[in-house]
């Protein structure tokens, strides 16, 4: 026929699907949050996380604040459910670095064995990149971190294991 042109071999065949969330579910995580959009990714896979006061740390010198958590596999949740398979935690080490002062309100830090749910991560900017984060514990509890700018770093440091309540976190109104 007359105007036809042959496709180039390949052309027409199915394409591979765009990447998705499910994807990277059984990889660690590793991430980097250096603007309030990020901090905010952080947050969101950081909600009901829990670690104890004595696996908090703030090297003053280097700046550096750290928290050593069991992080809910929010990422995995609904694959799980579909799965009818047990949720899942990993210990997660987050790294606040660039940070001038800490602060705490309603955590006592002298008490190693307290634990704390943390519920969320809260940036309140200052001038140029300074400002304030804030970790928001259940019970009114606050760690507040004056930083130079945002630096911060969350990386999985295990392989998941069981949630030991095997069940996920759920927030009720009321």
């Amino acid at each position: 026929m007359s105007g036809e042109r042959k496709l180039p071999e390949g052309a027409g065949a199915a394409q591979p699907e765009d990447a998705r969330f499910e994807d990277g579910v059984e990889r660690p995580l590793r991430l980097k949050a250096e603007s309030p959009d990020d901090l905010a990714i952080v947050s969101a896979l950081l909600q009901d996380a829990v670690a104890e006061t004595g696996e908090i740390a703030w090297a003053r010198r280097r700046r550096r604040f750290t928290l050593l958590l069991n992080r809910f596999r929010w990422e995995d949740a609904d694959h799980a459910r579909r799965q009818g398979r047990p949720f899942e935690r990993v210990r997660t080490l987050l790294v606040f670095d660039d940070v001038l002062t800490a602060r705490s309100d309603g955590v006592d830090p002298a008490d190693k064995a307290t634990v704390l749910d943390l519920l969320s991560i809260v940036f309140e900017p200052g001038e140029d990149a300074s400002g304030r984060v804030r970790l928001i514990f259940a019970g009114h509890g606050e760690i507040a971190l004056d930083v130079e700018c945002l630096d911060v770093t969350l990386t999985d440091v295990t392989r998941p294991y069981e949630a030991p309540s095997g069940r996920a976190p759920s927030h009720p109104e009321g």
